[in-house]
């Protein structure tokens, strides 16, 4: 492991690259095919810390999954549904939607599950999934006062119904139990109350349950149904490169006026953070669509008012972008990126001025008004996006050092080293 990763600017990039497998496709195909009776083949799959979290606990959950890292394959054979009875420990590390989605699957058994993570998703919420569970009648508990991990399950079968659940904090709470509700007694419809943040997370959750067989429905806006009695069928399936990933080398022909090619993502990608693209574009980027990828050709950026709600994991990629416009960019509508792996409008808010930025912080985003760039030692929180996100200004900018790098991990572990490659 190294403390730090210096970036060097190197001009205008001439890129063209194919980022790993989506980490979110890639847990939902997971669950999906853990609860299929039978063998189904991932094709495509990432290979990131959290996907790895997911398979070993599924693992642990009579799933059996082997993860080949060399061809980006993972096989699974399912359980049908059925899950051990006994006491059962799960380790979800620090990802939000393995142990989000784990708490959904875990109320289908009738055992003990145990679902626990490490500290900074020991401090990451859980409170409107577990109320949610309790109005399907599971026994559900934080072991804490501040109901977040970790969290036991005593399962008996999940009985169905309806429940509502909010929908301002995160997406997933919505994504877990979706994908757990087929096998629930009894019908199950969800209601969400407020807004729902994140939403073409929710549709792509609904695109990979109905790859598998299981279909969601939503009869009217905010109002999901699922009918007790479908199974998961077991499929060989193909994993989209991650769009939020590729929004980083997009991002990268942006900063230093060159081109970036990412392969293997065209417009109709089931990835909501794809309308990133679109953010580019109006900042005035040339945006080509071709039928096995998407290119961005660099112009001069000027800033923009935007709401980011829908594809809030582009925030820290557009911020380090409006560092290079003319004019100021204000971000809204994502209060909820406050409570991820880092503070991601105050912890970004801080970075962003150390290369001469100004920023001002509010609750629902921030508005960055670019000044004279310099170099920095930027501190990304232990947060993937952060880090991976910053370092693109020291395509552009002498001096930029990013410490931790070891943090994209989580999402992305080969990213240094495809950024040094472009």
């Amino acid at each position: 492991m190294i403390d730090s990763v210096e970036i060097l600017p190197k001009g205008p990039i001439a890129a063209s690259i194919r980022p790993p497998g989506s980490k979110s496709i890639t847990n939902r195909a997971l669950v999906c095919a853990a609860l299929a009776e039978g063998k189904s083949v991932l094709v495509g799959a990432s290979d990131c810390d959290d996907a790895r979290a997911m398979c070993e606990a599924l693992g642990r959950l009579d799933a059996v999954v082997e993860h080949d890292a060399n061809t980006a394959t993972v096989r699974v054979t399912g359980n049908g549904g059925e899950l051990p009875a006994g006491d059962v420990e799960l380790y979800a590390a620090g990802s939000g939607a393995t142990a989000r989605f784990l708490a959904a699957v875990a109320a289908l058994g009738r055992g003990t599950y145990r679902i626990d993570g490490s500290s900074r998703m020991r401090r990451r919420p859980m409170k409107d999934l577990l109320n949610a569970l309790d109005q399907f009648g599971v026994d559900v508990a934080a072991e804490t006062g501040n109901e977040c991990l970790p969290v036991t399950v005593h399962g008996r079968g999940l009985r169905g119904g309806r429940a509502t659940i909010a929908g301002d904090v995160s997406s997933q709470f919505l994504s877990g139990l979706l994908m757990a509700a087929p096998y629930a007694a009894r019908d199950v419809e969800l209601e969400v109350v407020g807004p729902l943040v994140s939403r073409p997370f929710v549709d792509m959750t609904k695109g990979v349950m109905g790859s598998f067989g299981v279909v969601a429905e939503e009869p009217e806006p905010g109002r999901f149904a699922v009918a007790a009695g479908q199974r998961y069928r077991p499929q060989r399936y193909e994993i989209e490169p991650d769009a939020t990933a590729a929004g980083y080398f997009l991002a990268a022909a942006a900063v230093t006026r060159g081109t970036a090619t990412v392969k293997g993502l065209t417009h109709d990608s089931i990835q909501g953070d794809m309308e990133f693209c679109e953010c580019l574009r109006r900042m005035g980027c040339d945006v080509r669509y071709g039928p096995d990828g998407v290119t961005v050709v660099g112009r001069q950026l000027r800033g923009i008012e935007i709401d980011m709600g829908r594809f809030s994991d582009a925030v820290p990629t557009l911020a380090a972008a409006a560092l290079f416009a003319s004019g100021q960019t204000t971000i809204r509508g994502v209060a909820h990126v406050r409570r991820k792996e880092s503070d991601r409008i105050g912890d970004l808010a801080a970075e962003l001025r150390k290369f001469g930025a100004d920023v001002v912080e509010r609750e629902d985003g921030l508005t960055i008004a670019p000044g004279p760039l310099r170099g920095a030692q930027i501190d990304p929180h232990d947060d993937h996006r952060l880090a991976m996100a910053l370092s693109l200004v020291g395509l552009a900018v002498p001096g930029v050092i990013v410490r931790n790098p070891g943090c994209v991990r989580k999402t992305y572990p080969d990213f240094f080293r495809d950024l040094e490659e472009i």
